[in-house]
């Protein structure tokens, strides 16, 4: 069965520092590209960054460029997200979601390719 688990999720002020993990059972990280996105309620979900292994590429949002890194270690199929310099509008529902195949720098960041999701952790940055 396919499962991705989030973690790492929590309180902090402004200008500390996160790092999420995503535990993928079920397929494989070489295989599927592994996107995180988040969502507060009443707006939609918004990519934040994506990961693919098979053709070695990585993608951000501008919003969080420079700020956020992911990164893997396949062998644990575990994909992180570093998330520095925080701020109280990085505030949301993190997801990470597993899309079979190479995503493109068009459709990284939409989330109805994405195959596989998580249930979310929660991100408060507090002012």
């Amino acid at each position: 069965e396919e499962q991705l688990v989030e973690s790492g999720g929590g309180l902090v002020q402004a200008g500390g520092s996160l790092r999420l993990s995503c535990v993928v059972s079920g397929l494989t990280i070489e295989d599927y590209a592994i996107g995180w996105f988040r969502q507060v309620p009443g707006k939609e979900r918004e990519g934040v960054s994506c990961f693919s292994d098979s053709d070695d590429m990585i993608y951000y949002s501008e919003s969080v460029k420079g700020r956020f890194t992911i990164s893997s270690d396949n062998a644990k199929n575990t994909v992180y997200l570093q998330m520095n310099s925080l701020k109280p509008e990085d505030t949301a529902t993190y997801y990470c979601a597993a899309q079979y195949g190479r995503p493109s720098l068009g459709n990284w960041h939409v989330p109805m390719r994405y195959d596989y999701w998580g249930q979310g952790t929660q991100v408060t940055v507090s002012s």
